[in-house]
């Protein structure tokens, strides 16, 4: 029989650390805004499953993903600007 088993050198070539890289860090940093706000819709959504939304709930919900549309606006700008070279 013969196997098909992958060569571990082949396989493990860059061992991994479990520790995330500086680029992978930075990157993480870049969009935290937009986490954060995709956090706080996550949130509001969450207080709605067990019981029927509010008009408070409604309103937290609607503000929450506008957050995060105006995130996701700003993020995308900020690497166009930073993509071009910063000119406008």
């Amino acid at each position: 029989m013969k196997s098909i088993a992958a060569l571990q050198a082949v396989v493990t070539a860059n061992p991994f650390d479990g520790e995330p890289s500086d680029a992978e860090l930075d990157a993480i940093e870049w969009e935290m805004p937009l986490i954060l706000a995709e956090v706080d819709l996550l949130d509001a959504e969450i207080m709605t499953l067990d019981r029927p939304a509010t008009m408070l709930d409604e309103r937290r919900i609607r503000r929450a993903r506008n957050r995060v549309l105006v995130e996701r606006r700003d993020l995308t700008n900020r690497a166009s600007l930073a993509h071009s070279g910063g000119a406008a």
